[in-house]
């Protein structure tokens, strides 16, 4: 049989079962093991089914086996433990607060905090959702009580919670790294530049937005003083040292991505039993919020990893990259493609199932045109980013959303979050324009 076509039409069966809401995990799993089976029953020309069971069952078991049992992916629980252990001993939220002082008297200060203290929540958890989530909590009831736009309080967050995804450490980039054999090292250095732009160009929005509608953000009439802003600063130094020992570290070949993770996760654990900010029944929940969550990311990994020996079977990856390489197209016109790909399935998918179900095709194209992985890694991190705000599926706004209940309706939410997509699609080409920005620290180690 025509692995091409099985190829293609198993693409089609994924999204398929994704429509009817199939979970990727289960959908990328049964399709591959579905399949695998077609090609070695049909191998001989007629069909033998008894000689299909054999290979299907040992690429299916072989395939997830070797993944769970992935060094690198070990430091996925590590960083996910590290989020709920440092929320708990209050960690992340002194950010907020220490932005909320500083930019207190600054044109819409509290939405910028807000965008400040998801750079600083994502520079330690690593999850976008999570990040909007708690940042969404402690933010968005605040913005709203003082009376901010509606628009500006949700969209503010649901735009920072993105951070988590370029900013290191990122369970993306991690997910990455291991399907692509890239050093997750150098991706988590390559995020920090375009994450810190990208940081920068939501504060711009904000102060902009603000400055032509000041009724959107009243003005902070209390007073400030300095010795409030650098007690609120020196009670930040908890996030500063974490961020430190990941970004320091590994830039400075102290530790490896998973070693940062591990020193990371017990620092945070020590400061906050001293501080007395943490229990032992804190430090449980956060174990076994972190079983769930990891179990969750493993299953669609395992699933993926399984559907990448698939295709890899099929042939239909060389057979893209021929015709692609046949049609001539320049680098340019392939990275608006790709671009164009990724944005219209990050309307309806989760970040995690459109790369696991991306990957398989585009790394062989990437790699024919000799482009970087590193940095084509930052701009598939950026594009999966976007689609975490892009209607109709944007699910840190729907995260928001669930956070506010019925005081905002998600329309106005979306309608708040158009400015912020307007500077991620620049930032997004600014990236795409300049390697350099991704590549100059990590090539640098």
């Amino acid at each position: 049989m025509d692995g091409t076509l099985i190829g293609l039409v198993a693409f089609g069966s994924v999204l398929f079962l994704l429509a009817l809401r199939v979970p990727i995990a289960f959908a990328l799993a049964a399709i591959a093991t579905i399949g695998t089976f077609v090609i070695f029953a049909f191998r001989t020309g007629t069909f033998a089914p008894e000689r299909a069971i054999r290979p299907t069952s040992s690429l299916v078991f072989s395939n997830s086996f070797d993944l769970i049992h992935s060094y690198d992916l070990s430091m996925i629980p590590l960083f996910v433990a590290l989020g709920h252990i440092a929320y708990r001993a209050d960690i992340t939220t002194k950010i907020y607060h220490a932005a909320r002082v500083w930019l207190a008297k600054v044109p819409g200060g509290v939405a910028m905090a807000s965008v400040v203290g998801c750079g600083g929540f994502s520079a330690i958890t690593g999850s976008s959702i999570a990040c909007a989530s708690t940042m969404g909590r402690i933010c968005t009831p605040e913005m709203l009580s003082v009376g901010y736009d509606k628009r500006l309080a949700t969209a503010s967050v649901a735009a920072g919670g993105t951070l988590g995804s370029l900013i290191p450490p990122s369970v993306l980039f991690i997910i990455y790294g291991i399907f692509t054999e890239t050093s997750i090292s150098q991706l988590f250095l390559a995020g920090i530049l375009p994450g810190i732009v990208s940081l920068l160009g939501f504060l711009l929005v904000i102060f902009i937005w603000v400055k032509r509608d000041p009724s959107a953000a009243p003005a902070f009439t209390g007073t400030i003083t300095m010795a409030d802003r650098g007690r609120a600063a020196l009670e930040s130094w908890p996030a500063v040292l974490l961020f430190a020992i990941i970004v320091g570290g590994i830039y400075g070949g102290i530790f490896t991505a998973t070693e940062a993770a591990a020193v990371c996760v017990s620092a945070a654990i020590v400061i906050g039993l001293v501080q007395r900010k943490l229990t032992l029944r804190a430090i449980w929940e956060s174990l076994r919020e972190t079983c769930i969550q990891t179990t969750s990311i493993f299953l669609i990994a395992a699933g993926a990893k399984i559907f990448v020996a698939f295709i890899a079977l099929t042939g239909v990856a060389p057979d893209i990259v021929e015709a692609v390489t046949a049609a001539e197209l320049s680098p340019v016109l392939l990275m608006a493609a790709i671009a164009a790909i990724y944005l219209l399935l990050g309307m309806f998918l989760d970040p995690i199932g459109i790369m696991v179900l991306t990957l398989p095709l585009m790394i062989p194209l990437i790699e024919t045109y000799g482009f970087d992985l590193i940095w084509f890694g930052v701009v598939v991190i950026k594009l999966l980013e976007i689609g975490l705000i892009t209607p109709p599926v944007g699910l840190n706004v729907f995260v928001i959303a669930g956070v506010v209940g019925r005081d905002v309706p998600i329309d106005r939410i979306f309608a708040g979050i158009a400015r912020f997509l307007s500077v991620d699609v620049l930032v997004l080409i600014l990236i795409m324009a300049v390697p350099a920005l991704s590549l100059v620290i990590p090539y640098s180690m």
